[in-house]
């Protein structure tokens, strides 16, 4: 592991590229807020296709990139009152302005329609976030 920052790796790439900002956004095809994002410290873990497409525009590997991420523990998250209340509000249609409560992103949610083995409907609130790997399963 690295104590370089996504952040520190983004810039520092970057400079020694000569690019500046809006250069990066426009050779990886991101938005420029984006990169501003990355490089203020505000994004630490990366979606798989805003990776690649970074790295194409930094001239690495999406696999160089990766280590500076910050990943977030989610194995240390038990079913909390706050889940409970996630699932409530998601089987009650209340989504407006649901966040994560890992990373504070917009939850995308969805409710499952499944059935027991006696064919009753059985509804199971779903949901995962936009940008960390938070998901409640049902």
């Amino acid at each position: 592991m690295t104590d370089k920052s996504l952040a520190q790796f983004v810039f520092e790439t970057r400079e020694k590229l000569g690019l500046s900002q809006s250069g990066l956004a426009k050779k990886s095809a991101l938005p420029l807020k984006t990169i501003e994002e990355i490089e203020s410290g505000q994004e630490l873990f990366l979606a798989s296709t805003i990776r690649q497409k970074l790295a194409k525009g930094l001239k690495v590997l999406p696999k160089e990139i990766k280590p500076y991420e910050k990943h977030p523990d989610l194995s240390l998250l038990p079913e909390t009152e706050q889940i409970t209340f996630l699932k409530q509000r998601i089987l009650e249609h209340d989504i407006e302005n649901i966040e994560c409560p890992v990373c504070g992103s917009k939850l995308i949610t969805r409710i499952a329609k499944m059935y027991d083995l006696e064919d009753n409907l059985v509804l199971v609130p779903k949901a995962r976030c936009e940008k960390c790997p938070f998901q409640i399963r049902g």
